[in-house]
C-alpha cells in the first residue's frame, strides 16, 4: 500500500486556511462579529463550553453584540467569560441579555491585532510546511518499497511542493488583506 496521498496532503494544507481564515473572522475590526465571540468558553455545569452553547449570539446593530443566555443561573459566568476572555469588550447586564457595545479600535490595538494576525498566518504555514515535508518522507517511503521510480518521486515532489506554495499564497493573500482591513489602509 501506498504511503503518498495527494488527496490527503491537499485536505490538510486545505484545513491550514480554513484554521486561519476562522482566527482572522475572530480578530475585530470593529465592527459587530458574531464570529468574534467564537473563541470564548464558558465554565457550566462542570464543564467549559463554548458559548454558542449556551446562549445565542447575534449582531442587531453595526457595533453592538448581543449575547442571550439560556438559563439565567449562567448570566454570571457567561458575563465573566466574556470580560476574562482578552477581546476588549465589557458586557452590560440586561437580564438575561447581555449586551456588548463594540468600541472604536486605537492605533496601538489595531497594530496588536496584526501582529496578532500575523502570527496566526505563520502558524498556518507551519502546518503546511509540516504537511509538505510529510508527504515527501511518504514519497521516499514509497521509492524505497518499490511503489515507483526515482523519476515519479521527483515528479510527485514537484507537484507537492506546487501545491505547497499555492496554499502558502493563499495564507498570505489572506493576512494581507485582514492586515489592510485591521489598519484601516
Amino acid at each position: 500500500m501506498a504511503a503518498y496521498d495527494k488527496a490527503d496532503l491537499e485536505r490538510r494544507m486545505h484545513g491550514a486556511v480554513e484554521s486561519l481564515k476562522g482566527d482572522l473572522g475572530g480578530l475585530r475590526t470593529g465592527r459587530a462579529s458574531v464570529s468574534l465571540l467564537d473563541p470564548v468558553t464558558v465554565e457550566v455545569y462542570g464543564a467549559h463550553m463554548p458559548l454558542n452553547q449556551v446562549a445565542t449570539v447575534s449582531a442587531p446593530e453595526p457595533r453592538m453584540l448581543s449575547v442571550q443566555v439560556w438559563d439565567k443561573s449562567n448570566v454570571g459566568p457567561v458575563e465573566k467569560a466574556i470580560r476574562s476572555a482578552g477581546l476588549g469588550l465589557n458586557p452590560i447586564n440586561d437580564g438575561q441579555n447581555l449586551r456588548l457595545p463594540i468600541p472604536d479600535l486605537t492605533e496601538e490595538r489595531r497594530k496588536e491585532l496584526a501582529k496578532l494576525a500575523g502570527q496566526y498566518a505563520e502558524k498556518a504555514r507551519v502546518a503546511v510546511r509540516n504537511v509538505r515535508r510529510d508527504g515527501m518522507d511518504a514519497l521516499k517511503t514509497d521509492e524505497k518499497k518499490g511503489v515507483f521510480g526515482e523519476d515519479d518521486r521527483k515528479r510527485h515532489e514537484n507537484e507537492v511542493q506546487k501545491l505547497t506554495d499555492s496554499t502558502i499564497a493563499e495564507i498570505d493573500a489572506a493576512a494581507a488583506g485582514k492586515e489592510k482591513e485591521i489598519l484601516g489602509k
